[in-house]
């Protein structure tokens, strides 16, 4: 299909946390997977921290396209069930 995506985009991994300028960098030529942090924010964080992580990342990353939206790994039994479905539910517009 000629799509090239970065998989994971690790935000607590070096400069990757700034999604912002990832995007500005490369979001031409590139698509984002990945973006919310399940070492921190999805395990430790509360239902309005996922929702600012979320919105975060979609703010940064999905202008134009070019973003999954997505956990950086896959998700641990360590994570609430209510910070899941604040990742899912906060991830489509209103």
């Amino acid at each position: 299909m000629g799509v090239d995506a970065l998989n994971p985009i690790q935000v607590s991994a070096g400069e990757m946390g700034n999604t912002a300028e990832l995007k500005r960098r490369w979001g031409d030529g590139l698509t984002f997977w990945g973006g919310i942090d399940t070492q921190r924010v999805l395990c430790l964080g509360s239902t309005d921290d996922v929702r600012a992580e979320v919105q975060r990342r979609v703010n940064d990353l999905a202008r134009d396209g070019g973003f999954v939206l997505a956990a950086v790994h896959d998700i641990q039994a360590e994570v609430p069930p209510e910070n899941i479905c604040a990742l899912f539910a906060s991830g489509y517009p209103k």
